[in-house]
């Protein structure tokens, strides 16, 4: 803001200082319903992890048997194995001591990821991860293109290498509206609540996990022990999703190790029998949480006779996530366009719709733009998604409407160097620069906001030898012919004031802005 002439009293200051902390909170401000999401999904994947590890750990058993009854065809096969879990337990314990670095730095040395008191700290995963000379996300991107480079050398099947090699991906990704692609771990921790790093923490482990079971169901498949192999007949269940929104579908391959492709087993779950013969198993999700199921392969023999293998899997279904948020700030300014961006994870842009209260809401390419109306009064934002050719609502996020802060009056002028720039008083100005302007101008120039108002009119006050004040008009936002032979008259150390300046803004809204003292240099 431009200089006052009176200085303000220390109420005016606390009550400017709770101003920007309260704009600081707002800019903070995270759904609880979001945060509860996370920690929904969190409490799955965990769920989820030890059913990998317990499936892992009895493949892994079946290789030890296999080297046990024929340890010069199996040891081989068993030696490799025991590398690939040595490798997983390093990156499973690395991945756990970022989830507790992240969490003790916003709850304290006593923090527990699973239980995270401070869930909405949005500072402490990218101080973990993204602060200092060699950042942790940094080390955590390299560690994983290792791991995923180690385990594919154990997967000859070209289709699930390419599978892990996806799932393990850290390539830098673009958000819209950004000019480059982000690195990985910027999109992973920046600006992340605590609850939804440590979720993306697990979530990689689910990965890694799942990579361990097809390198090891790779290297129990070229044990060349024919009988014992098939004396060892598993069901394997591979879901094309380990994780499901509500509305959505869950989709799984339930498939036969080392079976002749020819040969088809029946699949029955629940005691019903499925109406394909791929063992493609799909059910709706309709409440949240995470389910488990079981069934069994029947699998017919030259001879005639059926052997029966049973299998048990599980899904994980979450709530319905969106994300929505001001391109300004945490807040929407009434009477101005304010770009809004929206997004939900896994859907296309295209397939997203949205709608606001107090005001109007319009899509622009990828992007949004909110014009809330009335002041004071909420705007609710309500979005939903096209999944699978049904309308699901995703989320409502409430946005306080307040009207545009006052701008800063000066006098625009060009530098030594020809660059634009604000006289904006209280300080020496040149002669010259004074008499070359043409008028007043205001604006708020933040670097937030950035918005330019419409000056309507304004005094100036000079004072002559015997103190007493002679104001004259301006013509509109521009220097009248009197104010500019004023100006003509002034000395070196002389000072004046602009006052009773009127400005209008974008929402049509007239504010009388603070008075300027002009001082010549």
């Amino acid at each position: 803001m431009g200089a006052n002439s009176t200085r303000l009293s220390p109420r005016q200051k606390m009550i400017n200082l709770m101003y920007i902390v309260l704009t600081a909170m707002l800019a903070l401000n995270v759904s609880s319903d979001v945060l509860d999401g996370f920690t929904q999904v969190h409490e799955g994947l965990k769920r989820s992890n030890s059913n990998f590890s317990t499936r892992n750990t009895a493949v892994y058993g079946q290789l030890e048997t296999l080297a046990g009854r024929n340890p010069e065809k199996g040891q081989v096969w068993l030696s490799r194995a025991t590398d690939v879990r040595l490798a997983t337990e390093r990156m499973l314990q690395y991945v756990d001591s970022l989830k507790y670095a992240i969490v003790r730095k916003a709850d304290g040395a006593d923090g527990n990821p699973d239980d995270i008191q401070n869930r909405d700290d949005l500072e402490a995963a990218a101080v973990i991860m993204l602060s200092g000379a060699n950042p942790r996300g940094a080390q955590l991107r390299e560690r994983v293109n290792e791991y995923c480079g180690y385990i594919t050398t154990n997967i000859p099947d070209t289709l699930k290498r390419r599978t892990i090699v996806e799932a393990l991906s850290t390539a830098p990704i673009a958000r819209p509206g950004s000019l480059t692609p982000l690195k990985w771990e910027e999109t992973k921790f920046d600006q992340q609540p605590v609850v939804a790093a440590v979720t993306l923490l697990s979530k990689l482990q689910s990965d890694i996990l799942y990579a361990e079971g097809e390198a090891l169901a790779s290297l129990l498949s070229q044990v060349d022990a024919g009988d014992v192999r098939v004396n060892e007949l598993n069901a394997y269940v591979m879901p094309q999703s380990r994780l499901v929104m509500r509305g959505g579908r869950y989709s799984a391959n339930i498939v036969l190790a080392a079976v002749d492709t020819t040969q088809r087993p029946t699949v029955y779950i629940e005691g019903k029998k499925l109406d394909n013969s791929t063992g493609l198993y799909e059910i709706s999700t309709g409440t949240t949480g995470t389910f488990n199921y079981k069934g069994w392969l029947e699998v017919p023999h030259g001879d005639g006779s059926v052997t029966r293998h049973d299998f048990a899997s599980s899904y994980t279904v979450m709530e319905p996530m969106a994300t929505v948020s001001a391109t300004l700030m945490n807040v929407l300014y009434a009477g101005i366009d304010n770009p809004v961006s929206i997004s939900v994870p896994g859907v296309a842009t295209s397939d997203i719709s949205a709608s606001m209260t107090n005001g109007t809401l319009t899509r622009q390419g990828d992007h949004w733009v909110a014009r809330p109306a009335a002041v004071g009064q909420n705007a609710v934002v309500s979005v939903t998604a096209n999944m699978d050719g049904h309308a699901v609502p995703m989320a409502s996020t409430t946005f306080r409407v307040r009207k545009l802060p006052d701008p800063s009056p000066f006098i625009a002028f060009k530098d030594a160097q020809g660059n634009p720039d604000h006289y904006k008083g209280g300080k020496p100005f040149a002669k010259a620069l004074l008499m070359s302007s043409p008028g007043l101008e205001a604006a708020i120039d933040d670097g937030l906001l950035d918005t330019p108002f419409t000056v309507l009119s304004f005094e100036t006050v000079f004072f002559d030898s015997s103190g007493n004040a002679m104001p004259e008009v301006s013509e509109g936002d521009k220097f009248s012919a009197r104010q500019k032979a004023q100006f003509q008259r002034l000395s070196r150390g002389k000072r004046f004031f602009i006052s009773r300046i009127k400005a209008k803004g974008p929402d049509g809204v007239t504010r009388d802005l603070s008075p300027m003292e002009v001082i010549i240099n």
